[in-house]
């Protein structure tokens, strides 16, 4: 019997450099860009106003084919205009994929590795970092254990505001059903369901409900295809499918941020129901729209997201600069 072909090497999802780094959430990767007159990759110098200064970090989703190309009409969009950095997050991508605990507080050190790493980068500079679906309760958490780093928050199509229940467990619980995990964590068992959900015609059907539409980027639907053939793509994938990366105490976190945050989402697609929201809308720092897309908008209608999204960092930068007039 000849032996299985070795799965196609994984591309970059983003442009720009991809930089390693070993941390306390294991080896992680990221990709960074820049405007061409910045003088390096990681400089953030030049004369164009701060909002072009002020470095950005963008966050993936996590699902069976999670990666750093969910973000990429948002990094192509910004690149050009200040610094990005896109995370491969623990189990993605090109950050170690080994066989361990998959949890929201590894994938919060990673976070917290990222940002004090960009922070270094730009003198201090404080950051704005915007997140997708899931990912947004570990933004929140990293934000609630050391804000300082972060100027701003944008949470896109956020978890953990539903209108079935609101989440106020114990600090740093989360939601794993205990032998569904066990279950999936059985080799033979784990390797099948996750071959199963990763077939192409399964990925596809799942980002349709994600667009809510059969209309669906047909670029990201390749890159998940490779992306999950990689070896170790499972390990994490299995703690998603066993609620495992799901907060508990997730409306703790998000009612506790102090910072501006700005939420989007759409209306299509299996991503909702944000009734749940009703509990941080009275909140001065908090800022809202919504799109006629999926749970993806900025694939959809790039330019009104980004337009949305650059008036509220507009709004952020103002705050800044009269806060330490007065100060």
């Amino acid at each position: 019997m000849s032996e299985p072909a070795p799965p196609p090497p994984l591309p970059a999802a983003v442009s720009g450099e991809r930089i390693e780094f070993d941390s306390a959430a294991g080896r992680l990767s990221y990709y960074l860009g820049a405007p061409a007159r910045f003088t390096h990759a990681h400089a953030s110098v030049g004369n164009d106003g701060e909002l072009e200064r002020v470095p950005l970090l963008l966050v993936h989703s996590i699902n069976a084919s999670g990666s750093a190309a969910e973000m990429r009409p948002l990094y192509d969009y910004y690149v050009a205009r200040r610094p990005v950095y896109a995370i491969d997050l623990p189990g993605f991508g090109f950050s170690e994929r080994g066989e361990r605990e998959y949890t929201p507080r590894l994938m919060t050190d990673a976070l917290h590795a990222l940002i004090a790493r960009i922070a270094d980068d730009h003198a201090g500079m404080p950051i704005d970092a915007a997140a997708l679906s899931l990912s947004c309760e570990f933004l929140a958490r990293a934000a609630m254990e050391n804000p300082g780093p972060l100027r701003s928050l944008a949470l896109i199509s956020p978890t953990g505001f539903s209108g079935k229940r609101r989440r106020y467990g114990p600090p740093a619980s989360n939601r794993r059903v205990g032998w569904l995990n066990r279950l999936l964590r059985r080799p033979g068992v784990g390797r099948v369901a996750f071959r199963n959900l990763t077939r192409p015609g399964v990925i596809r059907y799942f980002l349709a409900r994600t667009w809510g539409s059969p209309n669906i980027d047909e670029g990201l639907l390749a890159y998940d295809l490779i992306t999950t053939k990689q070896p170790g793509a499972r390990h994490a994938p299995i703690e998603f499918l066993s609620a495992t990366l799901f907060s508990n105490d997730v409306n703790t976190l998000y009612e506790a941020l102090r910072m501006p945050v700005w939420m989007s989402h759409g209306v299509r697609g299996d991503f909702v129901d944000y009734r749940g929201k009703s509990t941080v809308e009275g909140r001065a720092n908090w800022s809202f729209s919504v799109f006629p897309t999926g749970a993806l908008p900025y694939f959809e209608t790039g330019d009104a997201f980004v337009g949305a999204y650059d008036t509220f960092l507009m709004k952020v930068g103002q705050q800044s600069t009269a806060s330490e007039v007065r100060a």
